[in-house]
């Protein structure tokens, strides 16, 4: 199947993505409130807002890390946060791909490890496992750094290596927590540009969190959330 095959094929699979009526209580005096969004298969979205306002909250909802304490996040068929602990576990490993703000690499695996890792969360080992995560790293430009451990890695090949293990498996939800803050401007728009190729090369739906403003106009669509216990967030180029 040719590669535009295959990302019309995995465009299917990507599944419709509805957050409704979401809030989530810290404590008894402050409500984060969040509005309503629907996203296809597909679509990109960038997230921004101050310090405070929940967006990387926002982001665990999704990925069902967290529960809000009210409302429902729905992917596809399934509500992600009715599940139990196992079943969004498993939704996570099979549907979610995360790039943390701060990597969340294991400091004594190699990068060639480290995928390895997300691979078998998602149930892929063995010599399949291993080809699919030397593939990736190489398309990263990380194929003679597979034995390298995150301390002898530049900050950006260890993003690259944080991106590699989110899209090993084929992830159709893509979600990045400020992918630029440890980056010089010229690398955090190279960033971006990964983020934005590899998503649209799965066929993945792009969930990009920033306070970066250079980030945030390089997308269409934007979630802006307001300051923490309020309700005035404001959705562009829906």
């Amino acid at each position: 199947m040719s590669e535009q095959g295959q990302r019309a094929r995995a465009v299917q699979t990507a599944q419709r993505l509805t957050l409704s009526g979401i809030q989530h209580r810290y404590g008894p005096d402050v409500t984060l409130s969040y509005p309503d969004v629907h996203l296809e298969g597909g679509a990109e979205l960038v997230v921004s807002g101050p310090s405070g306002v929940g967006k990387t909250t926002w982001l665990h909802f999704i990925a069902g890390l967290l529960t809000p304490s009210a409302g429902q996040v729905r992917y596809g068929e399934a509500q992600v946060n009715a599940l139990g602990e196992a079943g969004r576990d498993s939704f996570r490993a099979r549907t979610v791909g995360y790039v943390f703000q701060d990597f969340h690499l294991m400091p004594g695996y190699s990068a060639l490890e480290n995928v390895l890792l997300g691979l078998g969360l998602a149930g892929l080992r063995g010599a399949q496992a291993t080809t699919r995560a030397k593939e990736v790293l190489g398309q990263l430009g990380l194929g003679k750094r597979l034995n390298h451990t995150p301390r002898q890695l530049s900050t950006g090949e260890r993003q690259r290596v944080a991106l590699a293990r989110a899209v090993a498996h084929r992830p159709a939800l893509l979600l990045a927590d400020e992918p630029t803050a440890h980056l010089d401007p010229s690398r955090g728009a190279d960033a971006v540009a990964l983020l934005r190729q590899t998503a649209g090369e799965l066929g993945a739906t792009l969930i990009v969190v920033s306070h970066d403003p250079a980030v945030v106009g390089a997308f269409e669509r934007r979630l802006e959330l307001g300051r923490a216990g309020t309700t005035q967030p404001e959705l562009a180029g829906a």
